[in-house]
Parts: structure tokens; C-alpha cells; sequence
């Protein structure tokens, strides 16, 4: 079974005329890039928030502490990574980003930055994803706590009352698990949380979607329904 091919139903012009057409474009895609490195400033000079509770997480070593998953660096990066303890598998959206994670710690590393992923799953079945999906970054079990205090989980209380907090707003919610993305500084043994995003805040660390915008077809999520319904575990697509 191979992937549907969508008419092209783009202007077809000569070699000058596009080249026109592409650098009309190239003088927005500069300004964006500009406008994003402002933003990007503004979201480095966010204020600090100390994190005071001792939360816990289950790695390779057994217990350990956010400040452990530092490990010796001086910034985090969190991928909160949606798998509940009672889930049989990942979420399949996660596991598209996830995807791309693979090599970027070494990297981030030289940054003094950490990358790791937590879930509420325990960590026996996180070994066993990881094996199967042959991901090798960081990723933790973390207890509700954390994941609750940094609105990726909900209880079941919560779930029917129809307002929990999600991306910094009121919501109804049916799931118990959501995805974000969390980053942390310390000094010394002191940690402060910097930044969080979720939602379409997430979108620039899939390595996939970025490619695709560059394309002329793009996502091709458009039409009814869930955008991304057409994701699956890798390996679990129809034609392989």
C-alpha cells in the first residue's frame, strides 16, 4: 500500500518569473527570521520560577531528583512525553517527535544542556519502547506530581469536573496524558524552571513537520477531523 499522490494544482511559470516569485518570498522569510530571534530573546530573558519540590524520577540508576537529570550540565531540557502507566504504548504523536531525538543529547551536551524525556509510565516499560524503537536519549519515569504541576497530566477528578489548565488556559479535557516541553537552569543545587510550551509550541522540535513545510504539498492534514490522525508508530504505517 503506498501513500496517496495529490494533483498538483500549483502555477507553472518559467525559470525568471520563479525566481522572482522566490525572492519576493525570500524578503518575508528573512523578516520571520528576524522576528523570531526577537522572540527568542524576550523567551531567554523570561523571569525564573525556583522549583522547591523534591520530585522524583526512575532511570538506569534507580531514583533520582530533577536536579539529577542535569546530569552535571547547567540547563534541561524536559520533553514531557505522553505515556500513562496503564498504556500499553506510547502516544503515537510523541513518538513522531521522539523520532527526531535520536543524536541531538551529544550535541545539547556541549551546550551544557541535558535532554531527556519523562513519562508516567514506569520505567520497565520505557525500556521496553525504547528498545523496540531504538531511541537512545534520556527518558525517565516521572510520579504524577511532576507531571500534574506541569499540567501534562490530569486526575480523574479533574477530567470530570471539565476544567483543567492546559497551555496556560481553562479547558475540558477527556485525556490523562498530554505533551509539552519544559526547560530548566541551576545554580548549584538550586533548580529554576525557565520555560514551558505546548500545543503548536511543540512544533518546531519535529524535525519531520519542518521538513515538510518546505515542500509544496506541505502537512497534507488538511480536511476534517484530527490533523494528525494519518501518524503512526514507526514501523506500523501500512507499507512499512
Amino acid at each position: 500500500m503506498t501513500t496517496k499522490i495529490e494533483p498538483v494544482s500549483h502555477r507553472v511559470v518559467d525559470r525568471p518569473t520563479w525566481l522572482a516569485a522566490r525572492a519576493e518570498l525570500l524578503a518575508e522569510e528573512k523578516a520571520f527570521t528576524a522576528a523570531r530571534d526577537a522572540l527568542s530573546a524576550k523567551r531567554r530573558a523570561m523571569p525564573l520560577a525556583r522549583v522547591d519540590k523534591p520530585y522524583r524520577f526512575f532511570g538506569p540508576q534507580g531514583e533520582t531528583t530533577l536536579l539529577g537529570l542535569f546530569a552535571g550540565k547547567q540547563q534541561l531540557a524536559l520533553w514531557h512525553f505522553m505515556f500513562a502507566p496503564d498504556w500499553e504504548k506510547p502516544c503515537k504523536s510523541c513518538s513522531f517527535w521522539a523520532d527526531g531525538y535520536n543524536g541531538v543529547a551529544a550535541h545539547m551536551a556541549h551546550r551544557d544542556t541535558s535532554l531527556v524525556a519523562a513519562s508516567r509510565a514506569p520505567y520497565e516499560k520505557l525500556v521496553a519502547t525504547a528498545g523496540r524503537m531504538g531511541w537512545t536519549f534520556p527518558w525517565f519515569s516521572c510520579e504524577d506530581a511532576f507531571a500534574e504541576d506541569f499540567n501534562v497530566s490530569f486526575s480523574p477528578e479533574q477530567i470530570a469536573s471539565g476544567e483543567v489548565t492546559y497551555n496556560y488556559r481553562k479547558t475540558s479535557m477527556r485525556m490523562s496524558d498530554l505533551p509539552g516541553f519544559s526547560a530548566f537552569i541551576r545554580d548549584g543545587e538550586t533548580v529554576f524552571h525557565t520555560y514551558s510550551t505546548y500545543e503548536r509550541g511543540l512544533d518546531m522540535m519535529n524535525v519531520a513537520y519542518q521538513m515538510l513545510d518546505l515542500t509544496a504539498l506541505g502537512r497534507q492534514e488538511h480536511g476534517p477531523g484530527n490533523p494528525m490522525s494519518w501518524v503512526r508508530l514507526r514501523g506500523e504505517y501500512p507499507d512499512g
